[in-house]
């Protein structure tokens, strides 16, 4: 009897038992799917995934304490499978010692910021569409979120140093200003002139009036925090009342007296009356009715 070569046998083989073999294919083909499934929602959306790098433990540490916990780190620290595969293999083969690229850890996830902030996001964190100021630095000056937000790992609160790497004129100095950060007085949601919310001032000034004659004017129509914080007689004539000076008895109370505005006018009230005149007016002659002074 002749013997059978071996890819007799192998055909003779599948055509005996080719049910067996094509149950065989097709559970060994959905086994490897349900792992390669797995495998990839594994590296795609479990943090842990990122754990199994030596490097990540404290910064693992740190996301779960952030306000990005709900978030995966996948999230932000994109990669393609290939890469995930090589970082992978590479610490596999290399061991711990192994130096790879950081880009998906330092450079990547700034890239990714706008794609949950250019809307409202579960967090409530402040957008960019609805922040005028993060409108006015990202989109009219093109200023990336890693300038700003330098903060330590996954903390991104502003990084309120690096105002002046921009704004190198804007020194605060004066009245105990000098310790104040940028954001304790501009806020990035107010879409309001230099980003200054109206009362936002009186929140630390509490006994300046709220109600008077100039009331309607904001605080830094006269004080100027980045140049000179507290005005002088010669600037309320020079910016607003420049033609006071020929109203009345102005003239003759300011070259023959040589009084200043702030002599007789208290900031922030200005008006006034008979009972302040009767304090002011008799330091230097007899008591007139505050009326006639203006006519």
């Amino acid at each position: 009897m002749p013997k059978k070569s071996f890819s007799s046998f192998c055909a003779a083989f599948i055509e005996e038992n080719q049910k067996a073999i094509v149950l065989l294919l097709l559970l060994l083909t959905v086994t490897g799917g349900i792992v390669g499934f797995r495998y990839y929602k594994f590296a795609k959306e479990d943090p842990e995934f990122c754990t199994k790098c030596h490097m990540m433990q404290e910064a693992f540490k740190t996301w779960q304490l952030s306000k990005h916990r709900d978030f995966p780190c996948q999230r932000c620290h994109q990669m393609s499978m290939l890469e995930q595969n090589k970082m992978l293999i590479s610490y596999v083969v290399q061991g711990a010692q192994t130096t790879t690229k950081q880009t998906h850890g330092r450079i990547s996830p700034w890239n990714s910021c706008r794609d949950c902030h250019l809307s409202e996001v579960s967090q409530g964190s402040v957008t960019l569409s609805n922040s005028y100021g993060h409108a006015r630095h990202v989109f009219m000056r093109h200023i990336g979120c890693s300038q700003c937000h330098t903060g330590s790992s996954h903390n991104f609160k502003p990084n309120e140093q690096a105002c002046s790497g921009c704004h190198k004129d804007k020194v605060i100095h004066g009245m105990g200003m000098a310790g104040l950060s940028c954001l304790k007085c501009h806020s990035y949601g107010t879409d309001t002139p230099k980003m200054i919310p109206f009362g936002r001032c009186l929140s630390c000034h509490k006994d300046i009036p709220t109600k008077g004659t100039m009331s309607s004017l904001r605080c830094f129509d006269c004080h100027h925090p980045h140049g000179k914080i507290k005005p002088t007689s010669p600037d309320c004539l020079k910016n607003c009342h420049g033609s006071e000076a020929k109203v009345g008895q102005h003239n003759l109370h300011m070259t023959k007296a040589k009084l200043d505005c702030l002599d007789c006018h208290k900031a922030h009230t200005w008006v006034i009356g008979k009972q302040e005149a009767q304090k002011l007016c008799q330091r230097c002659h007899a008591l007139k009715d505050p009326a006639t002074f203006i006519n």
